[in-house]
C-alpha cells in the first residue's frame, strides 16, 4: 500500500468517509449512503469538489472572473450537499474544494488526511458504464489505491441503502 498510514481508529482519531461531490445524478446516492453509514458508525464526512484546471490566463481579468464563478458554484454545490447530510443524519461535513485532475486530487486528499478510511462513489445507472471517475479509480488503479472504494449503485433506493448502511 502506498500513501499515508491510516489512523482512523487510533486514540484521538475517528474514521472519515470521503465523497466526491459533483453534478451527476448518481452523486446523491453516494451522499445518502455516506450520511447514513457515517451516522451508524460515528464517522465523519469529507466532501470534495474537484474543479477542472482552466487555461484562461491569457485573457487577463476574464480568467479570474471565470475562476471566481467556478469557485462560487463549487461552494454552493458543497453547501447543498452538506445541508442534505445535516438533514438526513445530523452530521456536520468537512467541505473541501480543489482544482486539478480528479484521481490526483483524490489521492492527495487521502494522503493529507490519515483519518480518511473509505472513498464512497456512486456508479451511473445508465447504459454508458459506471461513469468516468468510477471507471478510473475502480479499474486499473484499484489494486494500488490507498483505501477501500465503496461503489453505490446509482439506481439504489433510499430503502435499499437504509438496509445496508
Amino acid at each position: 500500500m502506498t500513501g499515508t498510514r491510516r489512523r482512523s481508529y487510533e486514540a484521538g482519531h475517528r474514521p472519515k468517509f470521503l465523497i466526491v461531490i459533483d453534478e451527476t445524478d448518481e452523486c446523491d446516492r453516494a451522499i445518502y449512503f455516506a450520511a447514513k453509514r457515517a451516522a451508524r458508525v460515528a464517522a465523519g464526512l469529507t466532501m470534495l469538489n474537484i474543479m477542472a484546471e482552466a487555461e484562461h490566463g491569457h485573457w487577463l481579468g476574464v480568467g479570474d472572473i471565470m475562476k471566481a464563478e467556478a469557485e462560487e458554484a463549487a461552494d454552493s454545490m458543497l453547501e447543498r450537499a452538506a445541508a442534505r447530510v445535516r438533514e438526513m443524519a445530523g452530521i456536520e461535513s468537512e467541505k473541501v474544494r480543489r482544482t486539478g485532475q480528479s484521481a490526483d486530487v483524490i489521492r492527495d486528499i487521502i494522503n493529507e488526511d490519515e483519518d480518511i478510511s473509505f472513498l464512497i462513489l456512486a456508479a451511473s445507472a445508465g447504459n454508458e458504464g459506471p461513469g468516468p471517475l468510477v471507471s478510473q479509480l475502480a479499474g486499473k488503479s484499484s489494486g494500488t489505491f490507498p483505501i477501500p472504494i465503496v461503489i453505490v449503485p446509482g439506481d439504489m433506493s433510499d430503502e435499499a441503502i437504509d438496509a445496508l448502511a
